[in-house]
């Protein structure tokens, strides 16, 4: 049976109205490739480059043209790293049975919302998983949730970010906070007041304000951490500033990817690891350390938290794409394209028919990227 899917389009978008969803902030803060991710297949990388910071030198006239400096060119790569699918079976005497009740294009539709809500759950935890792993420093106090009293918080992020080089004035920044840390918020009287708040949108609404260039957003993926067992560790050799590696030697235990750690010499600063410890020495993400810091310096690893993330848009990348089909096509009897109306992400739906049997299928490929840390700090929860 030929457009089966044009058919029920109507009811699938009807669906998804209805279907109870978890709220999404990275994915719709975050870039959305739907088009660059193309060509790539599952496995395969995309690489981007990278510059680092500029030398600056005496101007010292010549006759001779000056050599100039040499200058390294850094690259990262992304890859398709998801291929997943919701497979939702259908025999003829199923459909009867439907329609025998609710109707089978009421059920169908149902259906395949929760597919794409399952889907956009497993993206929306990929980039929360991606960017409190690679975020340059992190702000708060761990195991304690953030704006108890009032928002100074969020100043602290953007001087972080600021500090760090974001544009800071393009309306790209986002805050994505768990929903405990958001209902904190919605609690603080000065936002309650249309006086003091600028308006009555938080108080009448419901939604998150703009605060300090950053737009609030809420998340049920908010990732927890759970720290590294590092203990008694010292810094071997002393730091420079902007230095990523960190040698370590003494003391026991592991320090993780996604540990906030702290050095004696420069407690006000809390680094977020990037590279876990091995073989003596663990990374830090970039911009690296902001003061020197002398040989046996100690290292203290943070507490459990709940990683609220505040980052530029340009930082953090999803790369989706259809799963690819042979060419000429597969199996499948039909197939079209289904737009998400609560994420905006899109996804492939296509019917198989097999003997008395139709499996319908909601599909999607796609990669997650980290591509700046510079642009990405932590507000512990």
């Amino acid at each position: 049976m030929a457009n089966v899917l044009t058919n029920l389009a109507a009811d699938i978008y009807v669906a998804a109205d209805v279907v109870g969803r978890e709220l999404t902030g990275f994915i719709p803060a975050a870039t959305i490739n739907a088009n660059g991710s193309e060509r790539v297949a599952k496995g395969d990388t995309v690489r981007a480059a990278f510059t680092r910071a500029a030398s600056v030198v005496d101007v010292s006239e010549a006759m001779t043209i000056p050599e100039g400096t040499d200058q390294t060119v850094d690259n990262k790569t992304l890859s398709i790293s998801n291929s997943r699918a919701v497979q939702i079976p259908y025999t003829g005497e199923d459909i009867r049975h439907l329609n025998n009740g609710v109707g089978f294009e009421t059920v169908y539709g149902d259906q395949i919302a929760q597919a794409m809500r399952a889907l956009v759950n497993e993206m929306e935890a990929d980039l929360a998983e991606e960017a409190y792993k690679n975020a340059s420093r992190a702000f708060g106090t761990a195991g304690t949730t953030p704006f108890g009293s009032n928002f100074s918080e969020v100043a602290e992020l953007r001087q972080i970010l600021v500090d760090n080089g974001m544009p800071a004035n393009d309306g790209q920044c986002s805050l994505v906070l768990s929903t405990t840390a958001g209902t904190n918020l919605r609690q603080l009287a000065q936002l309650q007041k249309a006086n003091e708040a600028g308006g009555t949108d938080l108080l009448r609404q419901g939604i998150l304000l703009e605060l300090q260039g950053m737009a609030l957003r809420e998340s049920a993926q908010v990732q927890s951490h759970t720290k590294g067992t590092g203990a008694s560790i010292l810094v071997n050799g002393a730091l420079a500033v902007g230095d990523t590696s960190v040698d370590a030697d003494g003391g026991s235990g592991t320090i993780l990817a996604g540990d906030v750690v702290t050095f004696a010499a420069d407690s006000d600063n809390k680094y977020v690891v990037g590279g876990a410890l091995s073989g003596g020495t663990f990374t830090l993400n970039a911009p690296g350390v902001r003061n020197v810091i002398a040989d046996n310096n100690a290292i203290t690893v943070g507490n459990n938290y709940t990683a609220n993330v505040a980052f530029h848009r340009r930082a953090l990348e999803i790369a989706m794409r259809a799963p690819a089909v042979p060419e000429g096509g597969d199996a499948a009897d039909d197939a079209m394209t289904v737009q998400d109306p609560v994420s905006g992400l899109v996804f492939e739906v296509r019917v198989y028919r097999g003997y008395r049997k139709t499996m319908i299928e909601v599909a999607a490929a796609w990669g997650v990227k980290a591509w700046k840390s510079d642009f990405i700090a932590t507000l512990l929860g």
